[in-house]
């Protein structure tokens, strides 16, 4: 048997979306781009969504509507995709690294007080494969040195913080659609807040800072004259893109219910060997389980995590790991950031995430249960 690391759920209703766009001869940023905008607000509740063509591009516009400058810092955690740190980087502002829990992978914040100093503008928070960090402690320290929060929500959607949906806790949110994700567009993302001001900018922003209506100029109640109101960039979203989304966020609760299933028959596989550490979900929050991180025991296994990947890949079962922590990297080296970080080194050595994605079979998920299983009843010290 062969399962890859992710395959996209794509059915007839995505398809038919997108043959509508083409049909209709508008690709690029249009109406079906703010149908998803305001569909998609109404999902999370927030008062503004703002569509993009990627997370990343998602949260440098947040970092310039929040008015992020050179020689600011800006908190992030050591573990995440180097996205997060790259757009801190665009301003020549500075990241800031804080390690993570280990059970969590989330940022420790009883650790991020002591980063803090006159320089520090704001806290991104990553929710780890779709778990919310811990947002009252992030608010409360965030208030007290009046600092923004900007919610790295690439994994959560949808993912649920003590009752409230990420997307309208921080001051801005900005969601991933890349194609691993529960809700997937390809390439592309979103931006929410409940502040109209930063919202107008971003929308401005996202396109080369032409002026709002721009893009109505080729309808035929528009006109070829337009203004650029500020230095921006090109990052909006297609309506090709956002016919996908329309079609997955119409199922985006089933997806989201067959990755808890899928988690669920992992954790309960799994939790009986002292040679797996299966993650874990604090009780206060909902994760969307973007991601499935296992963690082995190597004190108790006779091979390292490269070897557990390689084994499960001559198996047929594709891994990946989430994530190399940034100090890690050759560009932050460089930099002078060193390997101060207990944690995620503990981490990092045992981490391997296995596939969970919507549409996976039972037949699937038992068989990658068995091997791994199987894997270590042959390896154990």
């Amino acid at each position: 048997m062969q399962i890859p690391f992710h395959r996209p759920y794509i059915t007839e209703d995505e398809i038919n979306e997108v043959v509508d766009s083409l049909k209709k001869g508008w690709i690029t940023m249009g109406y079906k781009t703010v149908e998803f905008e305001n569909r998609f607000k109404e999902y999370i509740g927030s008062k503004n969504a703002v569509a993009v063509n990627s997370c990343t591009a998602g949260l440098h516009l947040a970092l310039r509507a929040i008015g992020l400058k050179e020689g600011d810092e800006v908190i992030v955690p050591t573990i995440t995709f180097v996205a997060t740190a790259e757009v801190v980087n665009y301003f020549k502002a500075k990241p800031v690294l804080v390690d993570v829990e280990k059970d969590t992978h989330l940022i420790d914040a009883s650790k991020i007080e002591e980063k803090i100093t006159p320089k520090t503008k704001a806290i991104i928070p990553v929710h780890y494969s779709g778990q919310p960090a811990d947002m009252d402690e992030i608010l409360e320290i965030a208030k007290k040195y009046n600092l923004f929060v900007i919610e790295d929500a690439a994994h959560s959607l949808p993912a649920w913080y003590k009752g409230r949906i990420v997307g309208i806790i921080g001051d801005i949110t900005a969601f991933s659609f890349y194609a691993t994700k529960t809700l997937a567009t390809g390439e592309g993302g979103m931006i929410t807040t409940d502040n109209d001001e930063w919202a107008e900018k971003i929308r401005i922003l996202r396109l080369h800072g032409i002026s709002k209506d721009a893009w109505k100029r080729y309808s035929k109640e528009g006109s070829w004259e337009y203004d650029v109101l500020d230095n921006g960039y090109k990052y909006n979203m297609t309506d090709i893109n956002a016919a996908l989304g329309l079609a997955q966020l119409k199922k985006l609760h089933w997806m989201w219910e067959e990755r808890v299933r899928i988690a669920d028959a992992y954790n309960h596989a799994f939790k009986e060997y002292e040679e797996l550490i299966p993650y874990i979900v604090k009780s206060d929050r909902v994760s969307s389980w973007h991601l499935y991180p296992l963690k082995l025991n190597l004190e108790a296994l006779k091979i390292s995590r490269n070897q557990f990947i390689e084994e499960l890949k001559s198996r047929g079962i594709g891994t990946s790991i989430h994530f190399i922590p940034l100090y890690r990297f050759s560009y932050y080296k460089d930099q002078g950031y060193d390997k101060n970080y207990p944690n995620s080194e503990w981490i990092f050595e045992k981490v391997l995430s296995l596939p969970i994605f919507p549409g996976m079979t039972q037949q699937e998920v038992n068989y990658i249960i068995e091997n791994v299983i199987d894997i270590v009843n042959k390896n154990k010290r």
